[in-house]
Formats: C-alpha cells, sequence, structure tokens
C-alpha cells in the first residue's frame, strides 16, 4: 500500500430524523435513486439482496451490485481504459446501525474503495466513533457535510440533483422543516451517519487523481442521498420494514429485467 495513493476521510451527515426513522429512509433512498439512474442503456445490475449473519457483523442484509454508469465516468479516465470496461462491481453489508460497503473494479484490480458507517442518535460530535487507532486518527480527514448545502460541480450532475430547497421544504406528514442554518443544534429527533471512507488506487501515473475523482463523487453522492432522505420523507414515513423489503423486491426484478433487455439488445 503506498500512501501516495491511499486516503482516510471521515464524513458526518446529521439528520433530523431518528434512528429507527433512518433506516427505513436509507433503503426507500436507495431503492428510488437505483430506480432513477437506471435507463435502456445504462443502470444498475442487483446480483443478491439476501439476509446474511457472520460473527463480524452479526445479522444484516448483504446485496452485490454491479454499476453499469459509463456514461457518468469522467473523460479524461477513459484515456486509461475504455468507458466499457469502468463497471463498478460493489457488495454491502447493512447490520444497521452498522454497514459496510466495498466497491471495485475489475479493470484495475487492485482499486478498493470502502465505506464503513456507523450512525448514532446524536448531533455529529463524536471524534472516534470507529475506534481508530492515534496514528490513523492523525491521517483521517473530516468533513462535516450539511444537507443544507448543494453541490454544482460536475459529480452532483453525475449524481443527480434534488432541487428541492430544504430551507422552504416543510413535510406534510410530519411537520419537520423547513432547516434553517444551524438546524443541526436544534432538531428533535435527530441522529449522525458517521462514515469512513477509504480509497486505495496504487496506480504510477493516475492514481492520486483517481482517488481524487472518486472522493469528490463519493461527496457528491453522500450529500444528493441524504438531501433525497429527508425532501422524501412523505413518501417512506410511516412505512414498516416488510414493506420496504417488498419494495424493494419488486424494485431489484424491475432493474434487472431494464438491464438484461439492455444486454441482450447491445449483443445483437
Amino acid at each position: 500500500m503506498s500512501l501516495n495513493w491511499f486516503y482516510l476521510g471521515g464524513s458526518r451527515i446529521v439528520m433530523p430524523m431518528s434512528l429507527e426513522e433512518y433506516q427505513i429512509a436509507q433503503r426507500y433512498m436507495v431503492m428510488k435513486m437505483q430506480q432513477q439512474s437506471t435507463t435502456s442503456s445504462e443502470g444498475v445490475e442487483v446480483l443478491e439482496n439476501r439476509p446474511f449473519e457472520d460473527d463480524v457483523f452479526g445479522k444484516g442484509q448483504y446485496t452485490s451490485k454491479v454499476y453499469h454508469l459509463q456514461s457518468k465516468v469522467p473523460a479524461w479516465l477513459t484515456t486509461f481504459a475504455p468507458a466499457d470496461a469502468l463497471v463498478m462491481q460493489e457488495e454491502a453489508w447493512n447490520a444497521y446501525p452498522k454497514c459496510k460497503t466495498v466497491i471495485k473494479c475489475p479493470y484495475f484490480p487492485r482499486f478498493c474503495l470502502t465505506v464503513e458507517t456507523i450512525h448514532k442518535a446524536d448531533n455529529g460530535h463524536l471524534e472516534n466513533v470507529h475506534g481508530l487507532s492515534k496514528n490513523l486518527l492523525v491521517a483521517r480527514q473530516v468533513e462535516t457535510l450539511d444537507i443544507l448545502s448543494a453541490s454544482r460541480d460536475y459529480w452532483s450532475y453525475a449524481v443527480g440533483t434534488n432541487n428541492v430547497d430544504l430551507t422552504e421544504f416543510r413535510s406534510l406528514r410530519t411537520g419537520r422543516g423547513p432547516l434553517l442554518d444551524g438546524w443541526q443544534d436544534n432538531c428533535c429527533p435527530v441522529m449522525t451517519a458517521y462514515k469512513l471512507v477509504t480509497i486505495d488506487a496504487p496506480y504510477w501515473g493516475f492514481g492520486y487523481r483517481l482517488e481524487q475523482a472518486l472522493l469528490a463523487g463519493e461527496r457528491a453522492l453522500f450529500l444528493e442521498s441524504h438531501r433525497n432522505s429527508f425532501a422524501w420523507i412523505d413518501d417512506w414515513f410511516g412505512t414498516t420494514m416488510e414493506q420496504v423489503r417488498e419494495l424493494e423486491r419488486q424494485s431489484d426484478a424491475f432493474l434487472n429485467k431494464v438491464i438484461i433487455l439492455q444486454i441482450n439488445t447491445n449483443s445483437k
């Protein structure tokens, strides 16, 4: 592992909801954003979505996905690999309130992006929720993301942007909102997603650039997904876990049908 291409960062995202509500909101958001990013030409293929149990996480939900999102690949990266080779493979272990996601690209076998998340019922002031050593704490770069902000860079375009203004938004079903400056210190209920991001891209010549691009992409995704989780509160509020799982099963079947049709069409 070369430190020149290794990044360790922490992102904290405070949310105006309870831990129990966020579990539903997160799964609903992932399902809906996958649907939005899947078209007749590219999208998300769900290989597995099943319960798991192991000695590390205990019980939870395991998913394996392939992201066919070649149109969102930065143009400079296609000088190192053909766009159709830049598919991303994702494995995720959701043992809420702890989760781990690992993303790899078969074309660059030494590349790995890992996101470890711990969710807490607080407003984002815990300094070492992941239990890092002193050396790793020194190396870690921490950023607190405010869902009031909205990126306007390349990656926000690639991820997609919800135009809801949360400084004016009010939930009809819960009465929450609008969110004003400093809302994190005066919000009830409240919880925080503490994310530990590790990127290893040991490639001479473009490893650092790849690392920075992925870091910017993850930041945009964290911000947009959490903005959506709150902006869609009237859609998911009151939904049970069993209902969300059934929606996921229907969504997975739909996404895979679209992707298979796409693959069959391209092979002709």
